[in-house]
């Protein structure tokens, strides 16, 4: 990867991150002059990014004011959710990757953050190990066209969780979450990523059903 692609996807995913940890919550205007200044790079880049992030339905471009940060659209991440579900369980069946020593200590870190997290529980803490976990769940796939569109899915609805735990129990969450991933710990010492699949499945759905109460 060039110096220059591999920028644009740090601030892309920089941002996207500050987005859905709701660091920058919905409605917050980003300043292309504040973030050019902050990251030291030119406004044509970063333009790139903010165009970026708005095919992927975070932020849109609004004539006069701005770019905006937009808020989630509650009726369309049922859909999302259900798309997301059958896509968990294919990562586990189309061109899975090894499970080497590399992705034993990954998930294993994991489990340890995890640990830590339900001695400690805290909700941006929580979101953050959540979407690091994502990540390490796609990277048991080396189907690329199945990972990005698991990527994109994701995060638009990553949000809905930090939203949502004013009105949840976080221990019960961190707990939860870290059943899972001792869960998949398991199957994966075995090698068997369509049981650690099928487990992230049976969570997505879980955490539907009780985000929903």
């Amino acid at each position: 990867m060039s110096t220059a692609a591999a920028r644009h996807q740090r601030l892309h995913a920089e941002l996207r991150s500050r987005i859905c940890l709701l660091d920058y919550p919905p409605g917050t205007r980003l300043s292309e002059t504040a973030l050019a200044e902050e990251f030291g790079t030119s406004r044509t880049p970063l333009r790139r990014v903010l165009a970026r992030l708005e095919d992927e339905g975070l932020v849109e471009s609004r004539h006069g004011v701005g770019t905006l940060v937009t808020d989630v659209d509650l009726a369309r991440m049922e859909q999302v959710y259900g798309l997301r579900l059958h896509l968990a369980e294919l990562v586990g069946r189309l061109d899975p990757a090894p499970v080497t020593a590399e992705v034993l200590a990954g998930i294993a870190d994991h489990v340890a953050r995890g640990t830590a997290l339900v001695a400690s529980p805290d909700a941006r803490s929580f979101a953050q190990l959540n979407m690091d976990y994502h990540g390490f769940g796609l990277s048991l796939t080396d189907n690329l066209p199945l990972r990005a569109t698991a990527e994109r899915l994701y995060f638009l609805t990553a949000r809905i969780w930090l939203q949502s735990i004013p009105r949840m129990d976080l221990a019960s969450e961190c707990a939860i979450f870290l059943s899972e991933m001792q869960d998949t710990a398991a199957a994966l010492a075995t090698g068997d990523t369509e049981a650690a699949a099928a487990i992230r499945r049976t969570h997505i759905a879980m955490s539907v059903t009780r985000m929903a109460r």
